[in-house]
């Protein structure tokens, strides 16, 4: 940590656009400008807090361990005055697919099968009444 760079907060607040966007994180300052188009939240939300100390917004989150390992990709120094402990690579307990898994939650089968359930089956009950009071009528009048 001794060849990190160190900014104050004034240094940090003059790279707040979505063409030059810096950020603190945990006491770590980030250029995340070539991040802005990857990030999955839009840019917008990162350029909101651009400039400024973040970390409680970050926190707030609750981002994934892939996430918090980018932190370091991007780190280009420290704040001054900071205490900032030497941070490794964040492990996953779980394997990536099981995690990228929950974000591909429109491709669950079950969850169409249960969509159409919902629709059909009502529907199913409308016309099974519909018929029955039909068919019940036209012996009542005939």
């Amino acid at each position: 940590m001794a060849n990190q760079k160190v900014f104050t907060l004034s240094q940090i607040s003059q790279h707040k656009s979505n063409k030059n966007c810096w950020l603190v994180i945990n006491g770590r300052v980030l250029d995340v400008t070539k991040f802005l188009e990857e990030h999955p939240g839009g840019e917008e939300v990162i350029v909101e807090v651009a400039g400024k100390n973040a970390t409680k917004e970050f926190d707030a989150i609750g981002h994934s361990k892939a996430a918090q390992n980018l932190v370091l990709k991007y780190q280009v120094g420290v704040l001054e005055g900071a205490k900032v402990d030497d941070m490794d690579v964040v492990e996953d307990k779980e394997s990536n697919s099981k995690e990228m898994s929950a974000f591909v939650i429109k491709d669950d089968t079950s969850s169409k099968t249960a969509t159409f359930l919902e629709l059909f089956v009502p529907i199913l009950f409308a016309c099974t009444y519909f018929g029955y009071s039909v068919a019940t009528r036209a012996d009542t009048v005939g």
